[in-house]
């Protein structure tokens, strides 16, 4: 039975190029990077290029770059030691974001660590309304903003740049989530005006379990874990030697080919979108669609009502089709997707979020369809 992999938004596959580079570290370089003998400082030379290729790509400082385990320890570390670091008592996010963001605040408000968590007011396409931000921040002692570049769900993009001046307008600290955009667009932390930004590597055909966080230099911050002297002082641990080279290897890939991988993935991205609407009555999509305002690897389809709804992805599973999605609460016993809750989508209609890579071909999405059809067809209400 043919697969077709349109869930890249969760994980990508590694690229070769990336795979080849991990696999001669671990076929000839061992040594602790903490040592400093002969073995361990050929290490230490691996880490340390790793870390100014991630800082040139980014126009940042190598001594601004973090490696971590991944997006969710990145989003941490950033939200915990920033708040801490500064005292701040007001934390302001909104209902769309990432657990890793969500669960973390939630968690400092119910401890005690900050006073206050404000949402930001969004509409029924994901975006932010940047008056009401304005209005928050104005309105209370310094803060802290923890909001995503692109909605991993949805893929409706915030504009990071405004966000950032809003914040430098009122002395707050930007946290900026950058999990889904990282590697597929460009980065210029000069221009961005974010003291966090964050990177999980397996988004961009690099390896899972590693990642990094980016701290602008004006801003100073404790550990999230301690231990050794590792990542100097701030992360004790053993570095992933074999997954911060493939990080920093699939990084520059991305950066070499963007602009060729978003013309063709975008492509494909509105290719499935015409035919959707052309084939199927009463489709319909969730966030940005327009190529300016929505991360183009990211297609949320909102599917007409039908029988055996909540079955939606399991006939597609069963018929070679990856992907994920859900749907919003519509009772108290079903959670549903807090995203999809958050900009108040149809609860009875079922959605799936379609994500694409530069290995998505136009003859996956034809078979896509075909079974799509099919699956509607079957279970459509009399």
């Amino acid at each position: 039975m043919k697969r077709v992999y349109l869930d890249n938004a969760a994980t990508t596959p590694l690229d070769k190029e990336v795979i080849a580079e991990m696999t001669n570290v671990m076929e000839n370089f061992y040594g602790n990077p903490s040592a400093i003998h002969a073995l361990g400082r050929e290490v230490r030379t691996l880490v340390e290029k790793a870390r100014k290729t991630v800082a040139g790509l980014l126009n940042a400082s190598p001594s601004e770059i973090f490696f971590t385990s991944g997006g969710t320890e990145a989003d941490n570390t950033a939200i915990r030691c920033g708040i801490s670091a500064y005292g701040i008592k007001h934390a302001i996010t909104s209902k769309i974001e990432h657990h890793a963001v969500e669960h973390t605040l939630n968690m400092l408000l119910k401890d005690g660590v900050i006073d206050k968590l404000s949402f930001v007011n969004i509409n029924e396409k994901g975006q932010i309304d940047y008056n009401h931000l304005e209005e928050l921040l104005q309105n209370n002692s310094r803060s802290f903003v923890s909001l995503m570049h692109a909605n991993n769900e949805l893929g409706t993009l915030t504009d990071m740049e405004k966000v950032g001046d809003i914040c430098e307008k009122y002395n707050a600290i930007y946290h900026a989530d950058t999990v889904q955009t990282m590697g597929h667009y460009p980065h210029d932390v000069r221009k961005l005006k974010a003291h966090f930004i964050v990177c999980a590597a397996h988004k961009l055909h690099g390896p899972k379990g590693v990642g990094f966080l980016y701290v602008n230099s004006n801003i100073k911050i404790p550990p999230m874990i301690y231990g050794g002297a590792q990542e100097r002082n701030m992360r004790g641990g053993t570095e992933n030697v074999y997954g911060i080279v493939g990080l920093a290897k699939a990084l520059e890939i991305a950066y070499k080919e963007m602009d060729e991988h978003q013309a063709y993935i975008q492509s494909l991205k509105d290719y499935l979108k015409e035919q959707l609407i052309a084939e199927i009555p009463g489709i319909a999509f969730n966030g940005e669609t327009d190529a300016d305002k929505s991360l183009y690897t990211v297609l949320n389809v909102s599917f007409p009502e039908m029988d055996m709804a909540d079955m939606l992805l399991f006939n597609l599973d069963i018929n070679g089709i990856c992907a994920s999605g859900g749907s919003a609460c519509s009772s108290g016993s079903n959670i549903g997707s807090h995203v999809l809750n958050g900009i108040k989508a149809d609860p009875n209609r079922p959605s799936v979020r379609f994500s694409f890579s530069k290995y998505t071909t136009k003859e996956d999405l034809d078979y896509v369809l075909e079974k799509v059809k099919r699956v509607v067809k079957q279970n459509a209400l009399a």
